[in-house]
């Protein structure tokens, strides 16, 4: 979903050169078509309407019924077979397309608004919630296990794929108060320093609105990346 150019009214112009759209993209896990205001649910929804209404709103479109092919398909916008999750985050051994983890020759959303290598990137981009396109860390897998595996072939990480920011956990699921796989960019956040009220859904939305608060503060210095 797109939001509007940000601008500089001290500046009496755009702020980032082009006028280039920041974009907020959503993911929800399980989250039906209809549950949603703007496309008929009785539920209430009022920020994510306006999101809709300012932004792109998807009125035809295919989704696998499992989430990690859907997010495979939404990051790259390829079907999941060809992004390498046909179904689930582990290897069914019967081919790239079904490997259980994103194809290292196939770009993410990410990936694309970083534009051509360079010196500067396009845009400055940030991911936060579950991964879980990287195969699979069972939930009781061990921080330091965690932090060997992440970034190798099978688990290819958020850091590789065009995100230079992430929050979240690599895995699936798992406890909200101790989450497996918790990661802040490259380096995994270990679950018996995590708070006695730590709450995984608050962290997230924590983590990603204090992104978003520095990026519309940030003053016109070095970075003027959407």
């Amino acid at each position: 979903m797109e939001t509007p150019p940000s601008t500089d009214a001290a500046a009496g112009g755009e702020r980032f050169p082009g006028g280039r759209p920041n974009i907020i993209l959503i993911l929800a896990d399980d989250l039906g078509f209809s549950d949603v205001g703007c496309f008929g649910s009785e539920i209430d929804t009022p920020n994510i309407d306006l999101l809709a209404r300012d932004g792109i709103r998807f009125t035809q479109m295919y989704n696998c019924a499992r989430c990690c092919p859907s997010r495979a398909s939404l990051l790259t916008g390829m079907y999941p077979h060809q992004a390498g999750i046909g179904h689930m985050v582990y290897d069914a051994n019967v081919g790239p397309a079904y490997q259980g983890y994103l194809r290292k020759d196939v770009q993410t959303i990410a990936e694309l608004l970083k534009g051509p290598p360079c010196e500067h990137s396009i845009y400055e981009t940030a991911m936060f919630g579950k991964w879980h396109v990287g195969s699979e860390y069972p939930p009781d897998a061990s921080d330091l296990w965690v932090q060997q595996t992440m970034g190798d072939e099978k688990h290819p990480t958020p850091g590789q794929k065009g995100f230079d920011h992430f929050y979240g956990t690599l895995g699936g699921g798992g406890s909200y108060y101790q989450p497996p796989s918790l990661v802040l960019n490259n380096r995994v956040i270990a679950k018996d320093l995590l708070s006695k009220d730590y709450y995984y859904t608050d962290a997230i939305n924590d983590e990603a609105c204090r992104f978003l608060k520095a990026k519309s503060t940030r003053s016109t210095r070095e970075d003027e990346r959407p």
